[in-house]
């Protein structure tokens, strides 16, 4: 079994993914848009240029996303995407970069279970959680 986060956008689904891929150092994969597709006459003319789905592989993992059709779009609540990390540089940098523009929950800081742990919410509106485990 693999699990793997699916986020849903606003519309602004490709630039959160192409920063996604410059932040974690990814590939975006599957990239299909509305128009083409069976699923073009379900949003609005202007949106037939959004991401229909998209994928994102860093390392072995996955992240899968789509604009929402306008009627069907939420903002994330109750959730956060944790990233797991060895090394605390890279957490910090990459905290640093999903927090341009966003807003900071919990600056990244050391704390009892981890040499470095935060909570960003970025400029897309994901929710983030980055905890660094330094091993020595």
């Amino acid at each position: 079994m693999k699990l793997i986060p699916y986020l849903n956008f606003d519309g602004d689904c490709e630039a959160a993914f192409k920063f996604y891929e410059q932040v974690f150092g990814g590939k975006i994969g599957d990239n299909m848009i509305y128009a083409g597709s069976p699923m073009e006459k379900e949003v609005p003319p202007d949106w037939h240029n959004k991401i229909m789905h998209i994928s994102l592989t860093i390392g072995d993992q996955e992240i899968m996303g789509s604009d929402a059709p306008p009627s069907y779009f939420k903002e994330p609540q109750g959730t956060e995407i944790s990233i797991q990390l060895e090394d605390p540089d890279k957490a910090e940098r990459i905290f640093k970069a999903l927090a341009e523009n966003g807003t900071v929950t919990m600056e990244i800081q050391e704390t009892f279970w981890a040499t470095r742990f935060g909570m960003v919410t970025d400029q897309f509106g994901t929710p983030w959680m980055i905890n660094c485990f330094e091993t020595t």
